[in-house]
Protein backbone atom coordinates (compact mmCIF):
# COMPACT_ATOMS: atom_id res chain seq x y z
CA UNK A 1 0.00 0.00 0.00
CA UNK A 2 1.43 3.36 -1.07
CA UNK A 3 0.47 7.00 -0.52
CA UNK A 4 -0.30 9.60 -3.19
CA UNK A 5 -0.46 13.24 -2.05
CA UNK A 6 -2.10 15.72 -4.42
CA UNK A 7 -0.19 18.99 -4.03
CA UNK A 8 -0.28 20.74 -7.42
CA UNK A 9 -2.77 23.53 -6.68
CA UNK A 10 -2.14 27.23 -6.16
CA UNK A 11 -4.18 27.72 -2.97
CA UNK A 12 -5.31 31.16 -4.15
CA UNK A 13 -7.93 31.56 -1.40
CA UNK A 14 -5.09 31.87 1.10
CA UNK A 15 -3.95 34.97 -0.80
CA UNK A 16 -0.55 36.30 0.35
CA UNK A 17 0.25 33.15 2.35
CA UNK A 18 0.77 31.16 -0.84
CA UNK A 19 2.36 33.91 -2.95
CA UNK A 20 5.83 32.39 -2.51
CA UNK A 21 4.96 29.05 -0.90
CA UNK A 22 2.95 26.01 -2.01
CA UNK A 23 -0.09 25.41 0.16
CA UNK A 24 1.23 22.27 1.84
CA UNK A 25 4.33 24.13 3.05
CA UNK A 26 2.65 27.12 4.70
CA UNK A 27 3.50 27.28 8.39
CA UNK A 28 0.76 26.85 10.98
CA UNK A 29 2.66 27.64 14.14
CA UNK A 30 6.07 25.97 13.98
CA UNK A 31 5.12 23.34 11.43
CA UNK A 32 3.83 23.23 7.88
CA UNK A 33 0.64 21.41 6.88
CA UNK A 34 2.64 18.53 5.45
CA UNK A 35 4.74 18.33 8.65
CA UNK A 36 1.57 17.69 10.65
CA UNK A 37 0.72 14.69 8.49
CA UNK A 38 4.31 13.45 8.25
CA UNK A 39 3.73 10.74 10.91
CA UNK A 40 1.07 9.40 8.51
CA UNK A 41 3.47 9.58 5.55
CA UNK A 42 6.12 7.60 7.45
CA UNK A 43 3.76 4.62 7.71
CA UNK A 44 4.04 4.00 3.96
CA UNK A 45 6.91 2.30 2.16
CA UNK A 46 6.50 4.71 -0.77
CA UNK A 47 4.91 8.15 -1.12
CA UNK A 48 4.28 9.98 -4.38
CA UNK A 49 3.72 13.73 -4.17
CA UNK A 50 2.18 15.23 -7.30
CA UNK A 51 3.31 18.83 -7.47
CA UNK A 52 2.67 21.84 -9.67
CA UNK A 53 2.75 25.34 -8.17
CA UNK A 54 6.16 26.09 -6.56
CA UNK A 55 7.16 22.47 -7.10
CA UNK A 56 10.86 23.06 -6.49
CA UNK A 57 10.23 24.01 -2.86
CA UNK A 58 8.52 20.66 -2.22
CA UNK A 59 11.31 18.85 -4.08
CA UNK A 60 13.88 20.61 -1.91
CA UNK A 61 12.11 19.66 1.32
CA UNK A 62 12.16 15.95 0.50
CA UNK A 63 15.35 15.76 -1.57
CA UNK A 64 17.06 13.34 0.84
CA UNK A 65 14.02 11.12 1.47
CA UNK A 66 14.38 8.03 -0.72
CA UNK A 67 10.83 6.89 0.07
CA UNK A 68 9.27 10.01 -1.45
CA UNK A 69 8.94 10.50 -5.21
CA UNK A 70 7.99 13.80 -6.81
CA UNK A 71 5.83 13.87 -9.94
CA UNK A 72 5.42 17.26 -11.60
CA UNK A 73 2.05 18.12 -13.16
CA UNK A 74 3.17 20.65 -15.77
CA UNK A 75 -0.49 21.35 -16.60
CA UNK A 76 -1.40 22.26 -13.01
CA UNK A 77 -2.81 25.65 -14.07
CA UNK A 78 -5.39 24.07 -16.39
CA UNK A 79 -6.15 20.75 -14.66
CA UNK A 80 -7.43 19.51 -11.33
CA UNK A 81 -6.72 16.83 -8.71
CA UNK A 82 -8.00 13.90 -10.78
CA UNK A 83 -5.54 14.67 -13.56
CA UNK A 84 -2.78 14.89 -10.92
CA UNK A 85 -3.76 11.50 -9.50
CA UNK A 86 -3.30 9.72 -12.80
CA UNK A 87 0.03 11.47 -13.38
CA UNK A 88 1.28 9.20 -10.57
CA UNK A 89 0.43 6.00 -12.45
CA UNK A 90 3.96 5.25 -13.64
CA UNK A 91 5.12 4.94 -10.03
CA UNK A 92 2.32 2.55 -9.08
CA UNK A 93 3.12 -1.13 -9.54
CA UNK A 94 0.60 -3.76 -10.61
CA UNK A 95 -1.60 -4.86 -7.69
CA UNK A 96 -0.30 -2.05 -5.48
CA UNK A 97 -3.17 -0.45 -3.56
CA UNK A 98 -2.98 3.24 -2.78
CA UNK A 99 -4.21 5.86 -0.36
CA UNK A 100 -4.94 9.29 -1.84
CA UNK A 101 -4.57 12.38 0.33
CA UNK A 102 -5.25 16.05 -0.32
CA UNK A 103 -2.29 18.24 0.64
CA UNK A 104 -4.34 20.89 2.48
CA UNK A 105 -5.88 18.68 5.18
CA UNK A 106 -4.69 18.07 8.72
CA UNK A 107 -5.95 14.97 10.49
CA UNK A 108 -5.29 12.46 13.25
CA UNK A 109 -2.57 10.25 11.77
CA UNK A 110 -3.91 7.26 13.70
CA UNK A 111 -6.51 7.02 10.93
CA UNK A 112 -3.83 4.96 9.15
CA UNK A 113 -5.21 1.92 10.97
CA UNK A 114 -8.45 2.21 8.95
CA UNK A 115 -6.52 2.04 5.69
CA UNK A 116 -4.38 -0.86 6.80
CA UNK A 117 -7.31 -2.91 8.12
CA UNK A 118 -9.81 -2.42 5.27
CA UNK A 119 -8.89 -4.04 1.98
CA UNK A 120 -11.49 -2.40 -0.21
CA UNK A 121 -11.96 0.91 -1.95
CA UNK A 122 -13.45 3.36 0.55
CA UNK A 123 -13.54 6.91 1.83
CA UNK A 124 -13.48 7.84 5.53
CA UNK A 125 -16.24 10.36 6.23
CA UNK A 126 -16.28 12.81 9.11
CA UNK A 127 -19.05 12.71 11.70
CA UNK A 128 -19.93 15.85 13.69
CA UNK A 129 -18.14 17.95 11.08
CA UNK A 130 -20.36 20.97 11.68
CA UNK A 131 -18.84 21.75 15.10
CA UNK A 132 -15.52 22.73 13.56
CA UNK A 133 -17.00 24.29 10.45
CA UNK A 134 -18.92 26.79 12.59
CA UNK A 135 -15.55 28.06 13.79
CA UNK A 136 -14.44 28.50 10.18
CA UNK A 137 -17.42 30.34 8.71
CA UNK A 138 -21.01 31.50 9.10
CA UNK A 139 -23.96 29.17 8.49
CA UNK A 140 -24.65 30.97 5.22
CA UNK A 141 -21.12 30.26 4.02
CA UNK A 142 -21.34 26.68 5.27
CA UNK A 143 -24.36 26.15 3.04
CA UNK A 144 -22.38 27.60 0.13
CA UNK A 145 -19.15 25.70 0.81
CA UNK A 146 -20.15 22.27 2.16
CA UNK A 147 -20.97 19.48 -0.28
CA UNK A 148 -23.70 16.90 -0.50
CA UNK A 149 -22.80 13.41 0.65
CA UNK A 150 -25.34 10.61 0.79
CA UNK A 151 -24.64 7.16 2.22
CA UNK A 152 -26.84 4.07 2.14
CA UNK A 153 -25.86 0.75 3.71
CA UNK A 154 -22.34 2.19 4.13
CA UNK A 155 -22.04 2.78 0.37
CA UNK A 156 -21.55 6.13 -1.31
CA UNK A 157 -24.70 7.15 -3.22
CA UNK A 158 -23.69 10.66 -4.26
CA UNK A 159 -21.10 13.25 -3.40
CA UNK A 160 -20.35 16.85 -4.32
CA UNK A 161 -22.52 19.63 -5.59
CA UNK A 162 -24.26 22.39 -3.67
CA UNK A 163 -26.42 21.61 -0.68
CA UNK A 164 -30.14 21.50 -1.25
CA UNK A 165 -32.39 21.67 1.84
CA UNK A 166 -30.66 20.12 4.84
CA UNK A 167 -27.05 19.72 5.85
CA UNK A 168 -25.48 16.28 5.28
CA UNK A 169 -24.55 14.11 8.25
CA UNK A 170 -21.00 13.62 6.98
CA UNK A 171 -18.28 15.34 4.99
CA UNK A 172 -15.57 13.93 2.73
CA UNK A 173 -12.13 14.22 4.35
CA UNK A 174 -9.90 14.43 1.29
CA UNK A 175 -8.69 10.89 1.93
CA UNK A 176 -9.43 7.70 -0.01
CA UNK A 177 -8.17 4.13 -0.31
CA UNK A 178 -8.23 2.67 -3.82
CA UNK A 179 -7.46 -0.97 -4.53
CA UNK A 180 -5.38 -1.42 -7.67
CA UNK A 181 -8.09 -2.91 -9.90
CA UNK A 182 -10.40 -0.01 -9.03
CA UNK A 183 -7.62 2.47 -9.79
CA UNK A 184 -7.41 1.03 -13.31
CA UNK A 185 -11.22 1.23 -13.65
CA UNK A 186 -11.10 4.86 -12.55
CA UNK A 187 -8.38 5.76 -15.03
CA UNK A 188 -10.25 4.19 -17.96
CA UNK A 189 -13.43 6.03 -16.99
CA UNK A 190 -11.51 9.31 -16.61
CA UNK A 191 -10.28 9.04 -20.19
CA UNK A 192 -13.88 8.62 -21.36
CA UNK A 193 -15.06 11.60 -19.31
CA UNK A 194 -12.47 13.69 -21.15
CA UNK A 195 -12.53 16.61 -18.72
CA UNK A 196 -9.10 17.59 -17.36
CA UNK A 197 -10.66 20.17 -15.03
CA UNK A 198 -13.08 17.83 -13.23
CA UNK A 199 -12.69 18.01 -9.46
CA UNK A 200 -12.21 14.96 -7.26
CA UNK A 201 -15.66 14.76 -5.66
CA UNK A 202 -17.45 15.36 -8.97
CA UNK A 203 -15.44 12.52 -10.48
CA UNK A 204 -16.33 10.18 -7.61
CA UNK A 205 -19.97 11.16 -8.04
CA UNK A 206 -19.86 10.26 -11.74
CA UNK A 207 -18.26 6.91 -10.94
CA UNK A 208 -20.98 5.85 -8.51
CA UNK A 209 -23.91 7.33 -10.47
CA UNK A 210 -22.79 5.47 -13.59
CA UNK A 211 -22.25 2.23 -11.62
CA UNK A 212 -18.58 2.14 -12.58
CA UNK A 213 -17.38 1.72 -9.03
CA UNK A 214 -18.70 0.77 -5.61
CA UNK A 215 -17.21 3.01 -2.93
CA UNK A 216 -17.64 2.11 0.72
CA UNK A 217 -17.87 4.74 3.45
CA UNK A 218 -16.35 4.40 6.93
CA UNK A 219 -17.54 6.90 9.52
CA UNK A 220 -15.01 8.45 11.89
CA UNK A 221 -14.84 11.12 14.56
CA UNK A 222 -11.08 11.58 14.38
CA UNK A 223 -9.62 15.08 14.14
CA UNK A 224 -9.78 16.50 10.64
CA UNK A 225 -9.98 19.89 9.03
CA UNK A 226 -8.95 21.56 5.80
CA UNK A 227 -7.08 24.81 5.32
CA UNK A 228 -8.70 26.68 2.44
CA UNK A 229 -8.92 30.29 3.60
CA UNK A 230 -7.24 32.79 5.92
CA UNK A 231 -9.98 32.10 8.50
CA UNK A 232 -9.20 28.38 8.30
CA UNK A 233 -5.54 29.26 8.87
CA UNK A 234 -6.41 31.17 12.05
CA UNK A 235 -8.61 28.34 13.35
CA UNK A 236 -5.89 25.80 12.56
CA UNK A 237 -3.33 27.78 14.58
CA UNK A 238 -5.57 27.67 17.64
CA UNK A 239 -6.17 23.93 17.31
CA UNK A 240 -2.62 22.86 16.46
CA UNK A 241 -0.54 25.08 18.77
CA UNK A 242 -0.36 22.32 21.40
CA UNK A 243 0.53 19.55 18.95
CA UNK A 244 4.07 18.21 19.30
CA UNK A 245 5.45 16.18 16.39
Amino acid sequence: MILVILAAGRGSRLKAKTKYTPKCLIKIGKNSIIDYIYPFIKKFTKTIIVTGYKSKLIEKKFINNKKIFIVFNKKYKSTNMVYSLFRAKRFIKKNEDLVVCYSDVIFDCKIYKLFKKNRRTFIPIKKNWLILWKKRMSMKKIRDDAENLTVKNNKLINIGGKLEKKLPKYQFMGLMKIVYKDFITMEKFYRKVNNMKIDFTSFLDLLVRNNKLSISCIKTNKLWFEVDTSKDFAVAKKIMHKVVL
